[in-house]
């Protein structure tokens, strides 16, 4: 039976040689055993299928990829904030507010959700009490921070130590700062066959090609009419490519196969939080820094870490449309120690580590590490907002948006 994992022991992990926290947890389809799941695409609409070694099969594998690091992080990111915004967590957190700037869309982004955290550029371009943030008191800060000088970085926005950063975009250009991932996490599909996908429409008013073309109207939408159509230098301007009535979502669609989907033997999700990763970060105050505000501080990320990726889990793993698991096995940690030793294993719910991570913290505390308690609001500048109001304007009138891979 697996121990719980308290404060006392998290600490003698993270002093001592603890390698690292690792979590393995098998999935299967919601609709079972067998059914269909849909992997992200990348370039082409491929599927990032890979020979592996899997323990316990004599050859390679295929395997695909279900859920990457980046995109796990991304999901630990928003668990945190979900917790923060319940007020389950106490958390440092930095939010953008684009309210009052008359958008289509009103934005309100935090640090948990930039795709570079605190090196974002969203917040780069955004002002704290009239100027811009990396220029502030408190921004410039940021400036200096590295392995040996994480403090800053602990007290506005810790999440940076646990998933990484490159300050690319800061004063420095391609020589800011950069911190290495603490954890990682990826879902994979073990043992996977490519299915094949259809797609086809039948539009109930039958309308045909041949009815088009179809035209920009000068107020928005579309015209049959020429005369009502906006032009440019060669004339009226078609709607889309060539003005064909399916591109106003008019018609019929010809039926159609393409991959799509796999069948998988299981999915796996590995979370692997580095020990060692922490313990090269320093937390200086006042200019020094002691073993036992370093290792304090440490304690705090790894509980951190603990409770993003638990927390995680408890969310459910519904990745994407389509692509919807189940846990067939248990949530189990386990801690790596010495080689050669069995692994210990123990049990963690959300709310155990919720409440670890809080005692980390008031440790942290009382050692004398800084904690930003309240949100830091910042406005955007007035570039950033003519910007993004722009790109909702135009995403409004052509009905598209630029999307990454998942």
């Amino acid at each position: 039976m697996s121990e719980a994992l308290t404060l006392q022991k998290l600490k003698q992990a993270v002093v001592g040689t603890v390698a690292a926290f690792r979590c393995v947890t098998q999935y299967q389809p919601a609709g079972g055993e067998g059914d269909k799941v849909f992997p992200p695409t990348y370039e082409g609409g491929k599927y990032a299928v890979e020979k592996r070694r899997i323990a316990g099969e004599k050859e390679p594998v295929d395997c695909v990829l279900i859920d990457s690091v980046q995109s796990q992080a991304n999901r630990m990111e928003l668990a945190l904030l979900d917790a923060w915004e319940r007020e389950r967590i106490s958390l440092p957190v930095i939010v953008v507010d684009f309210t009052g700037n008359k958008m289509p869309k009103v934005l309100r982004i935090t640090s948990l959700e930039a795709p570079h955290r605190i090196a974002d550029a969203l917040l780069r371009d955004s002002l704290h009490d009239g100027t811009l943030f990396r220029k502030s008191t408190l921004g410039k800060r940021l400036d200096d921070v590295d392995n040996r000088n994480a403090t800053p970085l602990f007290e506005l926005c810790p999440t940076t130590l646990i998933f990484g950063m490159w300050d690319s975009t800061g004063p420095k250009g391609g020589l800011g700062a950069k911190f290495q991932r603490a954890m990682v996490s990826e879902i994979v599909g073990i043992n996977v066959i490519v299915g094949v996908k259809t797609s086809s429409r039948l539009d109930p008013a039958q309308i045909m090609r041949s009815a088009g073309p179809l035209y920009q109207a000068k107020d928005g939408g579309w015209t049959l009419d020429e005369k009502l159509a906006a032009k440019d230098k060669k004339g009226p301007i078609k709607l889309g490519k060539d003005g064909k009535p399916s591109e106003a979502n008019h018609g019929n669609v010809t039926p159609s196969i393409t991959d799509g989907g796999v069948t998988l033997a299981s999915a796996v999700q590995t979370t692997v939080i580095s020990l060692p990763a922490l313990r090269r970060l320093r937390f200086p105050l006042n200019g020094k820094h002691t073993p036992a505000v370093d290792d304090a501080a440490r304690t705090v990320l790894a509980a951190l870490g603990l409770c993003a990726a638990t927390l995680t889990r408890e969310q459910g793993c519904d990745l994407r449309s389509r692509c919807h698991l189940v846990a067939a096995s248990a949530y189990e940690w386990e801690m790596l120690d010495k080689p050669g030793d069995k692994p210990q294993s123990f049990g963690l719910t959300g709310e155990e580590a919720i409440k670890l991570f809080q005692n980390a913290v008031a440790d942290a505390k009382k050692a004398g590490l800084p904690w930003m308690e309240k949100e830091l609001t910042l406005t955007p500048s007035p570039e950033l907002v003519a910007l993004v109001k722009k790109s909702q304007e135009l995403a409004a009138a052509t009905g598209e948006a630029e999307q990454g891979a998942e």
